[in-house]
């Protein structure tokens, strides 16, 4: 099936003419000309050349739609007219039947959409790759969003899944500089969210989860599941309405602080990040609404990231090093994590580091070509041998989701001086008094619980202590046995030697020397 899906790959791409596009990026005129005329017979897609690029993704099924997700985010690394064709992307996608959806409904709940809803919208409000939502109303009058799984979606994913480790396998193999981009650990990182996303209850968990973390938030808004109608190919929430986040005109209409804003998104990230460990890793302008208060509405958790302690402290040292201009501590902390071998020059690190990276301080978004500042720091990355950690894949990909909607916000955002602040009262809460303090209260319980079994853990521990010193001077008097034994038997074969040696020259004397 593999060889089945990579041909359609390649016949799709020929059909809506992405190699032209390839060569024209590659300015490649004499092999565009040639390339003319083995071609001849072709008859491409009519349409703009963004519109081929977003209809060939769109034939190509879930994992190319999300990437051009990303890629729509990214006005300073595209034209305008393929990063405006791209953001069709984001909802709106061909949704499949109404019938279809249906009888998923039915299939799941074992009787008619009529049953179980009081109403239900057959033309769908938004449709992704993986899913599409309509609206509907409980019998008890609740509004509600019913998102339902696309039929079929599990097969076509699986097929792309193995055909990108085919290439991670071969991208390895071929390339010299495979194997430190760890290809196949980022692969299996992007099919792991993937399969998460097609299971519905994992999203609605999800989405509790992030509800209960700000639930005391004057900043998002996340809505509520109701457990009651929701499975594996269905989840059921709470109707939110909004402005979609990236029609600034509405926005300024409703009175809505544009500048405000741009800074609530940062801060909101940095709070899932570093304060939970816990953020949405999709956060594309088609996920995100702003409510008429000025609060942000998330939408669509398939897919979400974790990050452990160690990954936050080591996370939260660089961006304050970055943001103190403290390249060396940068450098000492990408060699203490392992990111780069231990035998690399700290001073000849941090220099490269440096030149990468002072030249966008102090400068507003629209002014930092940050196309610009990755390729730099790939080139640094190889030039030292950084490997790539699969486990901030999601991280690395919100970042850029962050970027893309604070520059279509606010292009005057500084990006340091939001973060800063929030990091370092962050790290004051870590390290500090405070963190000492909720660590006690934390683990208070479980100590008052052993404190009557106290004594007798004590107990044990001694006799276990006595048990071991008992078998240690046991051990002790077993070998200072064998020493005495082994130097007896060194003394004794000394001896033997010695009376044998006399012996042999006693013998010599007598048979030289006779009386």
């Amino acid at each position: 099936m593999r060889i089945f899906r990579l041909l359609r790959i390649c016949w799709v791409a020929c059909r809506f003419g992405l190699d032209w596009m390839v060569l024209d990026v590659m300015r490649a005129h004499t092999l565009r000309r040639l390339w003319s005329v083995l071609f001849f017979w072709r008859r491409m897609s009519a349409g703009t050349r963004a519109m081929r690029l977003r209809l060939a993704l769109e034939s190509l099924g879930p994992i190319f739609v999300k990437f051009g997700q990303m890629l729509s985010t990214r006005r300073d690394l595209l034209a305008p007219d393929l990063a405006d064709e791209l953001a069709c992307l984001q909802d709106k996608v061909p949704p499949f039947s109404s019938k279809q959806a249906q009888a998923v409904l039915r299939r799941f709940y074992g009787k008619p959409v009529e049953e179980v809803f009081s109403s239900f919208h057959k033309k769908p409000v938004a449709s992704a790759s993986v899913a599409q939502v309509h609206f509907a109303t409980l019998p008890d009058g609740r509004k509600v969003a019913v998102k339902i799984l696309r039929p079929g979606v599990e097969r076509v994913i699986e097929h792309d899944i193995a055909l990108l480790e085919t290439a991670a396998v071969l991208l390895e193999r071929l390339w010299r500089e495979g194997r430190r981009l760890k290809p196949r650990e980022v692969v299996a990182e992007f099919a792991k969210s993937l399969r998460d996303e097609l299971d519905l209850m994992r999203e609605a968990a999800s989405c509790s989860q992030l509800r209960r973390n700000f639930a005391d938030s004057g900043l998002l808004l996340v809505p509520e599941v109701y457990w009651d109608w929701c499975g594996p190919s269905v989840m059921v929430m709470e109707r939110m309405s909004g402005i979609p986040v990236v029609d600034t005109e509405k926005l300024r209409a409703a009175g809505v602080d544009l500048r405000r804003l741009s800074r609530a998104g940062v801060e909101i990230f940095f709070t899932q990040v570093f304060r939970f460990g816990f953020f949405h890793a999709d956060m594309h302008p088609g996920n995100i609404l702003v409510h008429e208060d000025g609060r942000y509405i998330a939408l669509d958790f398939g897919i979400m990231g974790t990050l452990n302690d160690e990954d936050k402290q080591y996370l939260a040292q660089n961006f304050l090093a970055f943001f103190q201009r403290d390249y060396r501590r940068v450098a000492q902390a990408h060699i203490e994590a392992g990111w780069v071998p231990p035998h690399t020059r700290v001073d000849e690190f941090e220099a490269a580091i440096r030149t990468v990276c002072e030249p966008i301080f102090d400068r507003p978004l629209k002014e930092i070509s940050f196309g610009k500042t990755l390729l730099r720091l790939f080139q640094t990355a190889r030039r030292f041998e950084m490997e790539v950690q699969p486990q901030l894949v999601l991280l690395q990909k919100t970042l850029l989701n962050i970027e893309g909607l604070g520059r279509q916000l606010d292009p005057d955002l500084d990006l340091w001086k939001t973060a800063k602040p929030f990091l370092e009262r962050w790290m004051a809460e870590q390290l500090g008094w405070r963190a000492a303090w909720r660590n006690l209260r934390n683990e208070a319980p479980a100590l008052v619980q052993q404190l009557p079994q106290l004594p007798r853990l004590l107990h044990a521990a001694l006799s276990a202590a006595d048990g071991a010193r008992a078998a240690e001077r046991e051990r002790l008097e077993r070998e200072q046995h064998a020493l005495r034994r082994s130097r007896a038997r060194w003394r004794l074969l000394a001896v033997v030697s010695l009376l044998t040696a006399l012996a042999l020259a006693a013998h010599h004397l007598w048979t030289h020397w006779p009386l």
